[in-house]
């Protein structure tokens, strides 16, 4: 195991509230993992695009619009769980704040163009704090434009992940090609590009799934 490197690839949307406790159940299990390997190398982490809304507008339509639409009286008992689960891995939900549901093809073209894996985590993080934690519209291009600069983007890739055609399109064909797997909700992890894990499970179950990933 010490010599091999795990690859996890998790496909994700910034707007799911199970996504942002995925990724502090992953980190919980990487830092599991590295205790109980501590001679394997850390894993690689990479962030995917996935769209639960890919249909929505360019600029999003109201949060009191799509829970209406969505959920209709069930939304309030949907994000009451969703709360409680979140306190239990350190996430304060604010839904309260949310005023607006975004589309959200910029902020993953922003997050492809991060080749550096510490500056797509830092990103990700950024974004998803952004959003349930301060309610900002992932649909203004200036928000996202700051968090993508504070996160350590430079100028020239975000002007590419908001405004060229070749990156924004590169977002879709991934998007598409995480359905075309069958994937059909997030988070969804796949480990080294062969053992799939779907929700946001729990880190001793992530710790063995990269055990089994590597075993294989």
């Amino acid at each position: 195991m010490a010599g091999e490197n795990l690859v996890i690839d998790v496909v994700s949307d910034m707007v799911c509230p199970w996504c942002f406790i995925g990724k502090r159940r992953l980190e919980e299990a990487l830092v599991l993992f590295s205790e109980q390997h501590p001679e394997a190398q850390a894993p690689l982490v990479r962030w995917n695009p996935f769209q639960l809304n890919p249909d929505l507008p360019a600029l999003g339509v109201s949060r009191e619009q799509y829970l209406a639409q969505k959920f209709g009286a069930r939304a309030q008992g949907v994000y009451e769980r969703v709360s409680a689960v979140g306190k239990e891995v350190g996430i304060d939900f604010r839904f309260d704040l949310i005023a607006h549901q975004p589309n959200t093809l910029l902020a993953h073209s922003l997050v492809a163009q991060a080749s550096d894996p510490a500056v797509q985590a830092q990103l990700v993080e950024a974004i998803f704090t952004a959003y349930f934690l301060q309610g900002q519209d992932l649909s203004n291009r200036e928000t996202l434009g700051s968090l993508a600069l504070s996160s350590g983007l430079t100028p020239a890739q975000i002007q590419k992940a908001l405004d060229e055609e070749d990156a924004l399109g590169a977002i879709q064909a991934k998007d598409q090609s995480a359905r075309d797997l069958g994937i059909n909700g997030v988070p969804f992890y796949i480990f080294n590009a062969s053992l799939g894990v779907s929700g946001a499970r729990e880190a001793s179950a992530l710790v063995q799934a990269m055990e089994e990933a590597l075993s294989e």
